[in-house]
């Protein structure tokens, strides 16, 4: 049976949030306090984050702006403009046009395209995620991408109706509980967990182990032994 496979792309495709967990830790060591260990100040930074993602939105401008926020908060003023300038130098870890497919990605989605229909459903900033998509090669197995502000039960009622999905035949597939999975479930569609040991933290949710229209699979290359 031909089904409707919808695909996240950051830490399911593509690396991503390994690279925003390089620039933390060099972040980290820069960015000392007298009553914080380098625990302390993620965790400052990760509650600016949170704050941040829904009135910002999500990618690395996004990112380098929280970083100057945590600055800021735990220096009890501005940052000066040599730590603005440190700030931004850490852009150049996102700039660039290669992605790093995820290994078995590739000769997987070329596999699938051929037996199903594909859809990519990423969220972030529009310019910087048609970078990473065009830079990916995979485009031409999608029968459509998507890029939105934000991944929620929304989003997917939205892709339901534009294409006029069969939940019993329709898939999500993402590393993320919060994006990708439980949002997908909530609107009536299966799902695939598929989970990344960098996922970013503010995506980690707990699942329902009882849930059986939730496929887990530990490697992206597995879909293809149930697709």
């Amino acid at each position: 049976m031909r089904r409707m496979l919808i695909f996240d792309a950051d830490d399911t495709l593509w690396e991503n949030n390994v690279i925003f967990e390089r620039v933390i830790d060099e972040f980290l060591e820069w960015m000392t306090h007298p009553g914080l260990d380098r625990a302390g100040v993620r965790a400052v930074l990760d509650a600016i984050e949170a704050a941040n993602a829904p009135k910002l939105g999500y990618g690395s401008k996004v990112f380098l702006h929280s970083l100057g926020e945590c600055v800021a908060q735990l220096r009890g003023r501005a940052a000066t403009a040599e730590e603005s300038a440190r700030i931004a130098g850490w852009a150049a870890a996102f700039a660039g046009d290669r992605v790093e497919l995820i290994p078995g990605v590739a000769e997987t989605l070329a596999e699938l395209a051929r037996r199903h229909d594909l859809l990519l459903l990423t969220k972030g900033d529009t310019e910087e995620q048609e970078r990473k998509v065009a830079a990916s090669g995979l485009t031409r197995h999608f029968r459509g991408v998507h890029i939105v502000a934000e991944k929620n039960i929304a989003t997917y009622e939205q892709l339901k109706r534009a294409y006029d999905l069969v939940p019993d035949s329709t898939w999500m597939i993402g590393n993320s509980p919060k994006s990708d999975i439980l949002p997908a479930r909530s609107a009536g569609l299966n799902a695939v967990f598929i989970p990344h040991e960098h996922t970013w933290v503010l995506e980690h949710s707990e699942l329902d182990p009882a849930d059986d229209k939730v496929l887990r699979l530990p490697a992206f290359g597995d879909l293809l032994h149930h697709f």
